[in-house]
């Protein structure tokens, strides 16, 4: 497979999304006029003057090609245009912060999410939480990466956990399975871009924290949009080769892997259309830098994912670093502690 997939003129990719600028030949500049004398009557002459030459018939350029919409081109190329942080009611208090419920565009969809405050003055560092898989059935509002959000809100930062599409009180997208779950990357760039609206952050200091799934969709947004955010986090990251998430997950649903298949088809028979929906394809266009943490022992998903993904981040020339947690499962247990203090102590360092 080749890692580096190169964009074909990401500019190209622009005009879905924006008009191109465009600016006319500059006019010729008159010819010098030498400082010889002439005289201002032409000579008498039988020849008659020639015909103007005419011009060559000009040939359109072509235009390239859209990208597939289901696509992390097509994520990169369209516009997101933010929206309001809307914050609802207050869902728990203690001397340290304060839990709002909050809502947030994302397209035509509303997200919901929990949003949770410092008590110190701000403002303040914020990060948005793309927590991991869980049922559609038994998910609620703000659940997962509960730990994660005491321990960093208590260290002084605003933390946006996101929803997604589909869950709990956000819009549903019927169409988000067969698409890939691609649209959870959307929400969480728009999260950001709706944290920036929020008084209390300091738009300049966000970053990006992702588990497990919630890893993948944070590669997907380092990919997509270089710039939004300062540094990212993933703990126990699904693979940044989607092929690997669709066999090991999906395949064995049935009615999902048909609708997938049916769509798109087998990674074997359209390469194309999978090469173009897996970050470690495009990792040449992360910007910021990775901080990965991953358990010797994770039987969800394995080890050798985020090895791969290093080492593709590391070809690429890209700002990234692994800590592994020998004997450490899917969820992370005795080493969790440490692994939330580098996690701190990173983001600082990277002004976050």
């Amino acid at each position: 497979m080749n890692r580096r997939m190169t964009w074909a003129g990401l500019a190209a990719l622009g005009m879905t999304a924006a008009v191109a600028c465009t600016t006319p030949d500059d006019a010729a500049s008159p010819a010098s006029t030498p400082s010889t004398a002439v005289s201002s009557t032409p000579a008498p002459s039988s020849v008659p003057p020639p015909e103007p030459a005419t011009p060559p018939p000009s040939t359109p350029t072509p235009s390239a090609p859209a990208p597939n919409p289901v696509s992390l081109q097509a994520l990169a190329a369209k516009k997101y245009p933010g929206g309001t942080l809307r914050v609802g009611r207050v869902l728990a208090r203690n001397a340290a912060y304060t839990r709002y419920f909050v809502t947030y565009p994302s397209g035509s969809l509303t997200i919901s999410g929990i949003l949770i405050i410092p008590s110190t003055p701000g403002p303040h560092p914020a990060l948005v939480l793309a927590h991991g898989h869980i049922d559609l059935d038994i998910y609620t509002n703000g659940r997962g990466l509960m730990r994660e959000q005491d321990y960093l809100a208590r260290r002084g930062y605003v933390v946006l956990h996101t929803d997604y599409r589909n869950h709990a009180q956000s819009s549903k997208d019927p169409n988000s399975e067969v698409n890939l779950r691609l649209g959870y990357t959307e929400d969480v760039i728009n999260a950001v871009l709706a944290l920036r609206t929020s008084q209390s952050v300091d738009p300049n200091r966000i970053g990006l924290l992702g588990r497990s799934m919630g890893g993948g969709i944070t590669y997907n947004v380092l990919v997509t949009q270089p710039g939004l955010v300062k540094a990212g986090v993933v703990f126990a990251p699904v693979s940044s080769d989607t092929a690997d998430n669709f066999n090991r997950w999906t395949r064995n649903d049935t009615t999902a892997s048909r609708a997938i298949l049916r769509a798109h088809g087998e990674p074997s028979r359209n390469p194309a259309f999978w090469r173009n929906v897996s970050p470690i394809n495009s990792f040449d266009r992360v910007t910021e830098p990775l901080l990965i943490h991953h358990g010797t022992a994770d039987s969800t998903c394995p080890i050798a994912w985020s090895t791969k993904t290093l080492a593709a981040l590391k070809q690429a020339g890209k700002n990234a670093t692994m800590y592994t947690y020998p004997g450490e499962e899917h969820a992370f247990g005795p080493a969790w502690p440490t692994s939330m203090a580098r996690t701190v102590s990173f983001l600082k360092q990277y002004g976050v």
